[in-house]
Formats: C-alpha cells, structure tokens, sequence
C-alpha cells in the first residue's frame, strides 16, 4: 500500500515540545519565535525532515504556520482547517483565522510593549518576511533572522531524503530539456538579466525533464538551480541522486552538492532575477543590490501544458476513471454498516494498482464518511476509522501519479437512504460544478473573475464553502500546482493548456461533507454562429470521467441546461469508460449514467 494509516501527530506531544521550543527561545534572547509549514524550496508539501510545524504543533494541514511567544502560541490556518486543527492541537496553542488575521497584525496584539521574534531565513519568502515588517512598522516588534530553534530540540529528526532522480521521458514531456531551456534564457536576455534562481522543486523537474521521490506522493528532487542567460543550468542537488543521469543532463548542466548553493549565488554577475514569492529570504540576502525582481521563469509555461502533457493527462484520467468506475461498483455492492474507511482506500488503491504506469498516489486519499466528511482534507487512521453507516455520506477525494499525468478527482457517496438536506445541498453543489464546466470567458480573464460561477447555487440558498474553487495540477508532478487557480485571490489569467480542478463543496461541521471535482484543461472555445460573437473566447474540456451518484441529485433543482449537460457527461462517461472495465461492472456504470 502506497498509503498507510497510522497516527502521525498526537495533542499531548505538542505541550513538552513548546516547552522546550521557549527554553532555546529565551536562550537565544528571544519573545517569539515563526514555524512555518515551509521548507527551504517553498513548495507546498515537505519532506518528513522538514515538518517542523506538524511535529510541533501536531497540525497536518498543507498550509498554515506556528508563531510561539513566551505566554501563548498561535497556530495560523485558512478556512479548509478550522475543524481540523481542534482534534489536532492541544489546548496550549489557539488557532488564529488566517488570513484574515495575519501574523504581523497578531503580534503587534500580543507584544504592545514590543519585543524579538526569531525567524529562519530558509523558511520564508522574501514577500512574508516584507509584507510582515511592513504592518510591524512603529510596533517595536523586531523580526530576527536565527538558526532554526526546532530542529535545536527535534532530537529524532528524519534524514534528508535521498531517493535517485530519473529522467523523465521527452514522450511525456512533449520537449526536451534543451528546448526548455533555451526558450527561458531568452526571456533572460530579452530582459536583461545574466540569471534566475529557482527554488520549486516541481519547476526543476519541469525545466530539467526529471522525476524524482524526495517528497511522498510527488514525483520531485530537492534541489536549487540557477539558469543563465545562455541556456545552462547550476544544479545544486545531492550528486549521488544522478548517479545515472550524466547522459541526460548532458554538458550545459553543472551538478554541485545543496551546500554550494550560498556560494555559488555570491559569485554570479547580476542582474540576477528572483521570485520574491518563492524564493527564500536568504537568497535575497545573498545577493543584496544584483537581485532584480520578477516571475519565476519555469512558473507560466510549466502550467501551459503541451500537447503531449495534455494527451497524456487525459490518457490517466481514462485509465483511472476505470479504477474509480470498478471501486465505485463494489462500493454499491456493500451492505451500510459493513465497511470502515480504511477499507474504501484499501480497495481504490488495489483497483489503481492494476495500472503498470502508477508510480503512486498523488495526495493521502480524503475517505471521509459522515461528521468527518466536514473535515475538507480529512486524513483517516487506525484511530478515526469509521463506519460507513446507513443516511451517510462520504466524500472520497482521491488521485493518481502516473508516468504520463496526474489525477486528481472527488465524488461524494451516498450510503443508504441519504437525508433530504444533504441531497438538496449536493444538488446545489452539482449545479455549481455544472455551471463552471459549462462556462465560456473572454480570454484575460483570471480565476478571481470567473471563481463566483461555481458558487452562485450555494450563495443563492445562504450556504458556502472555505477554499478555493480550483486549483493548478501538474502534469506526473505535483497535485497542486500554481500559479493559476480558480480562487477569488489569484489574478493570474487563465491560459489555453492550464489545468484546474472544479471542485465545489458544502460542510456541515458533526453532519456531513459534499466535494464534487473534475479536472479541466483551459482549450480555445469553438467560434460561435452569431455574427455579433466577436471575442476571442476560452472554455474547458473535461478530463476526469466517472458517474456523479444520482441518488442525491433532485432534479427539479437543476435547470434543463444543466440536467442536458449532466445526461452528456454521464453519456460520456458511459462511453469512455465502459469498454474498460468488466462486463459486471459495466452493467453498473450504465445504470449509474443512466439519464436523469
């Protein structure tokens, strides 16, 4: 099993460790001192070694950070974790609602006389660390760069990753590294720039076309590099990871181990480009007055898929439609009362195990069955294991890292007769899918513009939901990928080759959960045959098929568009999966996409 469940985080390991986090903080003279979810390449997920802020705290979430002061701690989350951090952390931590309340804003509450707080310059980008000193002017508060005071007491702290990297075939990738690279160094030179830093993992494995394990669940190498205007690459990683890549990486890439990496950047020409979002604080430093600021290189065209990262991901999703279609038949088969959690994810796993291209899941699946389906990113163990009983429902949000894409899709089930309630709230939910699937925008537009489309049936019965619409996804790279999202922040317009997903929910905390998601990949929309039709238009084509179960759709709540685009995608569905899986399980599937 890719996915194990044990309990990785318990309350009552984080009181002795904030304890002995304010004994190094008072040692080294300091009030405070920020533990972010972060690791020094400021991707989303981390390494074992590098999740401070869970072994801490005892928080799992993807996102959010630590700030401990002498007298109290707050732990910082967004609105997918405000259920989740009260099982997670003891009582000597207080979650704080973030970003509504930010890190700066809190601590000038907490320290009115003002104080020291220690942070790690690996650790944060250079817009945290400047938006922070920003609010704290005329605070007397003072960020303090140290070493980091976690790992001072974190006596049993897993080894740095050393998983080999591999090449990661020009087939998949659609272009070889050569290309890529030479298409970024003239965007240098065009703004005369002599380098760029890059700190994301998954934009390295992008512009080198490698895959790697350092991070469970995405296909990444630790590493940092530095393009030059000529096209070549300084590759600081650990060298005994390309033990057999010579061949691929060729002569314009240059391999030095990570701890070169501050050496190499004080020796390079400037103008020297950097990412103030994702690089580090200490690059900056480093650099001081040859660092120019700009877009991350690797970020835009990474996220413009080709056309053979688009065939490739939608080849995935086919197969793995196929797994879900198998999964979701023996789901039904099931008697209410007779299976737990654990046992869903066992079999949703063993059916994607049949495919030889899984490489492994693409994120912890989310099986969630009644009150903890509300839990948005809800990771079951041997402890929270439940039964799927009869008037649940459960919210499966799953995927896939296959040689030639990633997936990523959610269906939310009924167990037994589901409650009128939650069938008019996930009708409501489906609606709003439908609507974003459906849509046509005017190309410029960014997901800030179109991210209401998705949520306006909710809106319009009083309800919501706390995260974004979509996200980016990665082509065999990571599951969340930027900088595109469906997401009332993100500004970034959307472009033909991005794919997102479109995943409405609803929660009711101690109830129920509904998530709906399918990936989509931004396409040219077909001309229409008005005369009057003269903007250039985008639309979607969707990638993921597998049914929508219709036992909690109530029809009458959904328009006939919406009810004819439904009937088409499960006709789809019907026709695309079904010469994939069993004759059993395909006299199922007809059943589930039977018209409504």
């Amino acid at each position: 099993m890719f996915q194990s469940f044990e309990v990785t985080a318990r309350p009552e390991q984080g009181p002795p460790r904030l304890k002995a986090l304010r004994e190094q903080m008072t040692a080294a003279q300091l009030d405070g001192f920020v533990i972010p979810r972060a690791d020094a390449h400021q991707g989303e997920y981390v390494a074992a070694r590098d999740a401070r802020l869970a072994w801490l705290t005892g928080f799992t979430g993807s996102a959010g950070f630590c700030v401990a002061l002498r007298e109290v701690a707050g732990v910082f989350i967004d609105g997918r974790y405000r259920t989740q951090v009260k099982a997670q952390v003891a009582d000597v931590y207080t979650p704080v609602p973030w970003p509504e309340v930010s890190m700066a804003t809190w601590l000038r509450e907490q320290l009115p006389q003002g104080g020291r707080v220690g942070f790690d310059p690996w650790l944060h980008t250079v817009d945290q660390i400047e938006q922070a000193e920003k609010t704290l002017i005329g605070s007397n508060v003072e960020l303090v760069q140290c070493a980091n005071l976690v790992d001072a007491i974190w006596t049993e702290q897993p080894s740095a990753p050393m998983e080999p990297a591999k090449a990661h075939p020009v087939e998949f990738a659609g272009e070889t590294h050569l290309d890529k690279r030479t298409r970024l160094a003239q965007t240098l030179v065009e703004a005369g720039e002599q380098a760029a830093v890059i700190t994301l993992p998954d934009s390295i494995c992008w512009l080198l076309n490698i895959r790697g394990a350092d991070i469970e669940r995405n296909p990444v190498v630790h590493g940092f590099a530095v393009l030059h205007a000529d096209g070549s690459v300084d590759l600081f990683s650990e060298p005994s990871k390309y033990a057999t890549l010579q061949d691929h990486l060729g002569d314009q890439i240059n391999l030095y181990p990570p701890s070169g990496f501050l050496i190499g950047l004080a020796e390079l020409d400037g103008p020297v480009r950097i990412d103030p979002s994702t690089v580090p604080q200490i690059v900056a430093d480093t650099l001081g007055d040859r660092a120019t600021r700009g877009a991350e290189p690797c970020a835009l065209p990474k996220a413009c898929k080709n056309a053979a990262e688009i065939e490739g991901t939608a080849q995935a999703h086919l197969r793995d439609g196929a797994a879900m279609v198998e999964m979701l038949s023996w789901l039904d088969a099931q008697a209410p009362g007779s299976l737990t959690e654990t046992q869903v994810v066992s079999q949703l796993e063993t059916t994607r195990r049949r495919d030889n291209a899984l490489q492994d899941i693409s994120f912890e699946t989310i099986a969630g069955t009644g009150p903890n389906g509300a839990i948005m990113h809800y990771r079951v163990t041997e402890e929270t294991d439940s039964v799927l009983e009869d008037g649940h429902l459960i919210v499966l949000d799953s995927g896939g890292q296959y040689l030639d894409g990633t997936t990523d899709i959610t269906r939310t089930i009924a167990i037994g007769t589901p409650p009128l309630e939650a069938a008019q709230a996930f009708t409501r939910v489906l609606a709003g899918m439908i609507a974003m699937s459906r849509l046509r925008w005017p190309k410029g537009l960014a997901g800030a513009h179109i991210e209401a489309i998705g949520r306006m049936p909710l809106w319009l019965a009083g309800q919501d939901f706390d995260h974004g619409l979509g996200h980016g996804v990665g082509a065999y790279l990571s599951v969340h990928e930027g900088p595109q999202r469906l997401s009332r922040v993100s500004h970034v317009p959307l472009e033909p080759g991005m794919i997102l997903s479109n995943e409405p929910g609803y929660y009711r905390e101690g109830a129920f959960g509904i998530r709906l998601e399918n990936l989509l990949v931004v396409q040219e929309a077909p001309a229409l045959p008005s005369a009057d039709a003269h903007r250039e238009m985008l639309d979607w084509r969707t990638l993921a098929f597998a049914p929508i179960d219709r036992r909690l759709i109530i029809a009458d709540m959904l328009d006939p568009a919406a009810r004819a685009w439904l009937n088409a995608y499960h006709a789809e569905v019907a026709a695309k999966i079904g010469p994939r899986v069993t004759p059993q399980v395909k006299e199922w599937l007809n059943t589930a996409t039977a018209p409504i």
